[in-house]
């Protein structure tokens, strides 16, 4: 742009997962890729683990964009309880509202209620995609289950699936997660088989409804909580009989509820708030 611009941006949480959430219509000529660079960087931005644009949709209620750290743009099931939150404005204890939302991956409901006081979303995920070709990964198999894949000198079993972002589950118990985070995790987010990068689901099944979860985004590196990996990491424990329909899925940032009946759509239940609101100068 040829001159500075004030933004107005409301910082938002969920489960950990932070954004920057701005509107579309407050500077529509912005490059909104490289602006995410700029105001997800904690030490000279914002800080966040994403930038979401919300803006008006011819298909559903609301449209909501996403975007990484690094520029990308990606779908996100944290960001888009965020967005739903955002969009029903002010409710008290006793309302419950519903909202559509255009995503990357389609447009999906929402409906936003309260439990013991505290203000939840449910959102539909849609179907997760099993096929290679859908996810992307360059291999040649109905679906990836506990596939070997040799990355840094081992091998670790993985399962693959996409909940409108790739998602690579590895099931260890947690001294095996702790062992190998940092060593593995950005080796497989750009191992050669991921034309478009994975993000990693280290998780531990600590009982039959629970599933403990320590998370690496593509795009953003070890973030606190993400929706899609969730249900993800889910999907993945049910087809391989750790847990039934229904899970808590436990990360560092806070606790999601995930159902999947072994086919058809996710839904992701979970908290989202807004951590403060300000206005940025921008070029």
């Amino acid at each position: 742009m040829d001159s500075d611009v004030t933004l107005p941006f409301v910082k938002m949480e969920a489960v950990g997962n932070d954004f920057v959430l701005v509107r579309e219509d407050a500077a529509p000529a912005l490059p909104w890729g490289d602006l995410a660079r700029r105001l997800c960087d904690r030490r000279f931005g914002i800080g966040a683990d994403g930038l979401l644009v919300v803006g008006a949709s011819d298909r559903a209620d609301l449209r909501m964009r996403m975007f990484n750290p690094d520029g990308t743009e990606d779908h996100c099931g944290n960001g888009m309880r965020c967005a739903v939150i955002y969009g029903v404005g002010e409710i008290g204890p006793g309302e419950e509202r519903s909202l559509s939302l255009e995503t990357l991956a389609g447009v999906r409901n929402a409906h936003v209620f309260y439990v013991n006081g505290e203000l939840r979303v449910e959102a539909e995920m849609g179907e997760p995609a099993f096929s290679p070709k859908d996810l992307p990964m360059k291999v040649d198999a109905d679906r990836v289950l506990d596939y070997p894949l040799e990355v840094s000198g081992e091998t670790v079993p993985i399962t693959v699936i996409s909940t409108g972002t790739t998602h690579t589950v590895v099931f260890l118990d947690a001294s095996g997660v702790a062992e190998r985070f940092d060593r593995l995790s950005p080796a497989i987010e750009t191992h050669p088989l991921f034309p478009e990068r994975t993000s990693v689901m280290w998780a531990t099944v600590e009982g039959p409804d629970r599933i403990g979860l320590r998370i690496w985004e593509r795009g953003a590196g070890e973030t606190l909580g993400c929706g899609t990996g969730a249900c993800a990491t889910m999907v993945a424990a049910r087809l391989h009989g750790f847990v039934g329909d229904r899970a808590t899925v436990v990360s560092r940032g806070g606790s999601l509820d995930v159902f999947w009946p072994g086919k058809g759509s996710c839904a992701l239940t979970g908290t989202a708030r807004t951590v403060f609101r300000g206005r940025i100068g921008v070029r």
